[in-house]
This record gives structure tokens, C-alpha cells and sequence, in this order.
């Protein structure tokens, strides 16, 4: 296999395999470096997206790398990016296996790790029961008895949020409540009960949540429950490079997917807090296409 593309793209789910057939479709020579692994792979179906509703992640994956890979210039390796370098042609990136690759441009879509708070069950559920996004799951679980894993303003926010979905909300703090007066008073006013004891485990089936346990010993039968765990970078190359990060720990972007990193952009989930495969590909294909028209311009102009 060759070492030398025009393009890298690091991640090769939903934003990068998108990334990729923008740029196999303009004929320019791609290398997709992804794990395998993306952070949906627990969840069993994917929603929110026209003509692809209510499949499985993994065949939507499946599926477009088939297709990515039907352009002769896009190759597609099972790898992880684990350190990166600029050089006087461009990047150089190194491999978990040791492999090296260069390229002219770079596209990052490696996406985020969700961190797990230590709770027995929770990683279990994660995305089949426990979830993150009303949008992508909540017609699924509506009207029905609804949990929110969270404190203060972003608890607030899901609450009112999710009562759209669902008015059997109770909201879940796992300590002491961070509510100001004025939240306390709407939460009381629209009957969304705050329980502040903390819990010891989340009892499920399969990763289908039947009730909290908490550590008193009482338990709350619930059939889904939101939260939004913090995260964190699968691919810290971009910050090696000197890509400038975002207060919550994205890659800054402009309304291209441009980086502050000349020749570098980012899509999908690493570079937005808007977390859904509609959102991923738009970005991805975005960036390709973008990236593409730099391309061709540099080329114009020598």
C-alpha cells in the first residue's frame, strides 16, 4: 500500500466516510484511517434521518463504506492516528500499528469518547436506554415514564426539552440539587419532581433499563432515562498539530469545517456539540467538498 495521498482523513464513520466520497467523486487520492469502533455502536437502531429511519448504525456504516469504496481513489485502513507532524509537503501521521502516511490535507473525524460516569449499568444502557439526543431517540420512548440524569442548567434544559416527548419526568441529581430558586419553582410548577439520593446501580435487561437502585435501598422503575456524560477527544493529533480547541474541548471550525490549521478541517461529532448521523454526514460532506474547491483552486493559481 502507499504511504503518500492527497488527503488523510482520520475517522471513518458516518462524517468521514462522507468526507471521503465528496472527495473519491472530485477524484482525489484519500486514505481513511478508522478504529472501528464508533460511540453508537451499542445503539440499535438510528432515527432522524431521511430514508434511513429506524436501520442499524452499523449497517448505515456497512453500507457506506461499500459505496465510499466503490471509488478507485478512496482506500479505507483499520487503524488507529495516534501522533501527527506537520512537514514541508504537508502532515505526516503514525499509526498504532506503525505504520506512517503522508498527505497534502487532512480531515479530522475521529469523533468524541463519551466518559461513563461510575455507575453499575450505565455503559450498558448506553444508547439503547440511557440516552443523550430526544431527536434521535425520544418518539421511541414517549410517554412514557422518563428520567433525566443531571444537575443544574443542563438538567433544566433537558427537562424542558423532554417534555415535549414526555410529561412523566423525573429528574435524577445523584447528589445534592444545583437548581437555582427560579428552576426549582418551574420544575415544582410543571410537576417534575427533583430526587437528589444517589445512586448505586441501574438495573436493566440487555441493556433495557427497568428501575434505579439507590443506595438507601429504594429502587424507581423507569423505561428510558436522558443524560449527557462529559467527553473527550478519541484523537488528540488535532491538538498536536496546534489545532485551537473549543472551551468545551471541539475543534474550532468555521461554517466550512475549516480549522485555525491551514489545510486541516474537522467534521462531525469532534467539532460540534450537535451529536446525530444527519448532522455528521452534512458536515463531512461539507468538508469535503470544501476542502476540494481549496484544492482546485491552489492548483488554478500555479
Amino acid at each position: 500500500m502507499k504511504s503518500q495521498f492527497e488527503v488523510i482523513i482520520i475517522g471513518g464513520s458516518y462524517a468521514g466516510l462522507s468526507a471521503a466520497m465528496s472527495l473519491g467523486r472530485a477524484m482525489r487520492n484519500v486514505l481513511v484511517i478508522d478504529s472501528g469502533l464508533p460511540c453508537n455502536r451499542q445503539t440499535p437502531q438510528s432515527h432522524n434521518v431521511i430514508t434511513l429511519d429506524g436501520e442499524k448504525p452499523a449497517d448505515i456504516a456497512a453500507k457506506a463504506r461499500d459505496q465510499v469504496l466503490q471509488y478507485p481513489t478512496v482506500q479505507l485502513i483499520n487503524d488507529v492516528a495516534v501522533n501527527g507532524r506537520k512537514t514541508d509537503r504537508g502532515f505526516e501521521i503514525g499509526t498504532r500499528s506503525g505504520k506512517v502516511y503522508m498527505a497534502e490535507k487532512l480531515i479530522f473525524a475521529a469523533g468524541v469518547k463519551d466518559l461513563m460516569p461510575d455507575i453499575p449499568g450505565f455503559a450498558e444502557c448506553w444508547g439503547i436506554s440511557v440516552i443523550h439526543c430526544p431527536y434521535c431517540h425520544g418518539y421511541e420512548v414517549r410517554n412514557t415514564k422518563t428520567g433525566i440524569l443531571g444537575n443544574g442548567d443542563a438538567a433544566f434544559h433537558y427537562a424542558q426539552l423532554i417534555r415535549n416527548w414526555s410529561e412523566d419526568l423525573t429528574i435524577f441529581t445523584n447528589g445534592t440539587s444545583a437548581f437555582t430558586a427560579a428552576q426549582a419553582e418551574i420544575l415544582s410548577r410543571h410537576s417534575i419532581p427533583v430526587i437528589e439520593k444517589e445512586i448505586q446501580k441501574i438495573s436493566h435487561h440487555e441493556g433495557m433499563l427497568h428501575e434505579l437502585v439507590f443506595s438507601d435501598g429504594s429502587v424507581e422503575e423507569l423505561k428510558a432515562m436522558y443524560s449527557r456524560p462529559p467527553s473527550e477527544q478519541h484523537c488528540t493529533v488535532p491538538e498536536m498539530l496546534g489545532c485551537e480547541m473549543t472551551e468545551h474541548g471541539l475543534i474550532a471550525v468555521d461554517a466550512f469545517q475549516k480549522t485555525t490549521l491551514q489545510n486541516v478541517m474537522a467534521c462531525g461529532d469532534c467539532a460540534t456539540p450537535f451529536r446525530s448521523v444527519a448532522a455528521a454526514i452534512y458536515s463531512g460532506n461539507l468538508a469535503g467538498a470544501m476542502l476540494n474547491n481549496r484544492m482546485t483552486e491552489e492548483a488554478f493559481a500555479r
